[in-house]
């Protein structure tokens, strides 16, 4: 009698915590993505962080911040914010919102121009508007690989370059 009631408590036990396919959510309903880029923190320390908003399987929109931890290096942000807006176009949509996409940006940043003759840093405000290609992959667990380069022209003219350049391989969860 008791080895029969410790198996149905048993089994009992093992339906209640066991998770059934339809509690698992799919790739499909999962609608947002974290991102770190990996060599700006390698090669600076320069910490960009994404967040990105899977709208349906065609777009996504989301924004970056770029925090540079060593002023004194010779990266051109300081700080940064940039929303971004994508369109994917990846044929086969069996995860949705990965593959090759187009993206458009708006970046607000500040950074220090620095002038080897002077010795002197002289203090800027700057906002670049662009476009940006790159290639997402994502498993069905929720893992993505992001890679991705693109450029915008500097609307103020504050700065003394005309241009930036954004890139970046990234790594990220989407949940």
């Amino acid at each position: 009698m008791n080895k029969s009631l410790l198996i149905v408590s048993f089994f009992i036990c093992f339906n209640l915590f066991s998770q059934s396919q339809n509690d698992v959510p799919s790739i499909f309903e999962k609608h947002h993505e974290v991102k770190v880029g990996i060599i700006k923190i390698l090669a600076g320390p320069i910490f960009e962080g994404t967040y990105e908003y899977i709208k349906d399987r065609n777009m996504g929109y989301g924004a970056s911040l770029l925090v540079n931890l060593n002023t004194n290096n010779d990266y051109f942000e300081n700080l940064s914010i940039t929303p971004f807006f994508r369109m994917y176009f990846d044929r086969n949509e069996q995860y949705g919102a990965k593959g090759f996409f187009v993206e458009s940006f708006l970046s607000f940043y500040n950074g220090d121009d620095k002038n080897l003759n002077s010795n002197t840093d002289t203090k800027y405000f700057e906002t670049a508007l662009g476009f940006s290609v790159g290639q997402k992959w994502i498993n069905s667990a929720g893992f993505v690989f992001e890679v991705k380069l693109g450029v915008g022209r500097n609307l103020l003219g504050n700065s003394s370059n005309d241009a930036v350049l954004k890139g970046d391989f990234c790594i990220g969860y989407r949940f």
